[in-house]
């Protein structure tokens, strides 16, 4: 009877006996804890994180934040991560978002609010970028997976495509007509579609390795690719 009533008291006072679990007090501190991490608005100091609203302002008093550290390219363009991309959507999303988060448009806002505004208008930029181009957009894909492929790989490569590729090079060195780059033109083009459609079909089958090659190959003919385009600016 007395160690009942003790034992009532302790528990009105907050206090518990040594040894014995402190089930209630335990869980106080887990649920303050948590409060404690969740993100809050740097305005106004009200809740605020992933999956609140638009992820860029607070839902209380409407101060844009800064950018979500956790949010991947795929996420923030409203993409699913895979490598097949819908471009008109993404373009859509890309308008949306400018429109949304652009400099422009904060230049009567707090300092803080124009600092987040670059930010998340640069973010933004780099992610259309990164998810319009398939040989970017592989690269990121693999990346978030864990795999990145160095800027030098020639070791890794065949000897029968390194000797394509020289081949291609060298018939762009001496490519004089514009029949004659529009023929490399026309080659290189044809084999980024060709590797593009390899890339989407090893993505889907979770073959990174096979995607990884296959993305170092695209990474060469993009290289040739931009020696096209400065050998037709005019000097």
């Amino acid at each position: 009877m007395w160690r009942g009533r003790v034992g009532a008291l302790l528990r009105v006072w907050g206090f518990w006996p040594t040894g014995v679990p402190r089930r209630r007090l335990l869980s106080c501190d887990a649920a303050s804890q948590a409060e404690s991490n969740s993100p809050h608005c740097w305005n106004c100091g009200g809740p605020w994180g992933p999956g609140r609203e638009d992820r860029f302002f607070c839902p209380q008093c409407r101060a844009l934040q800064a950018p979500d550290p956790t949010r991947d390219y795929f996420s923030l363009m409203d993409c699913n991560r895979s490598f097949r991309v819908d471009t008109a959507k993404l373009q859509h999303r890309y308008q949306q978002l400018q429109r949304l988060v652009h400099p422009d448009f904060f230049s009567q806002r707090s300092q803080t609010e124009k600092d987040f505004s670059e930010k998340h208008s640069t973010l933004v930029n780099d992610a259309y970028k990164t998810l319009l181009a398939p040989l970017s957009r592989g690269l990121y894909l693999l990346k978030l997976h864990g795999i990145e492929i160095p800027e030098r790989t020639d070791y890794e490569m065949d000897r029968q495509f390194l000797m394509e590729i020289m081949e291609i090079n060298e018939k762009l060195a001496e490519a004089e007509s514009e029949a004659a780059m529009k023929e490399i033109e026309s080659i290189v083009k044809a084999k980024q579609k060709e590797f593009t459609d390899n890339v989407s079909s090893a993505f889907e089958q979770d073959d990174f390795e096979e995607a990884k090659e296959i993305l170092t190959k695209m990474r060469y003919f993009s290289n040739i690719e931009e020696k096209i385009k400065l050998k037709k600016i005019p000097l």
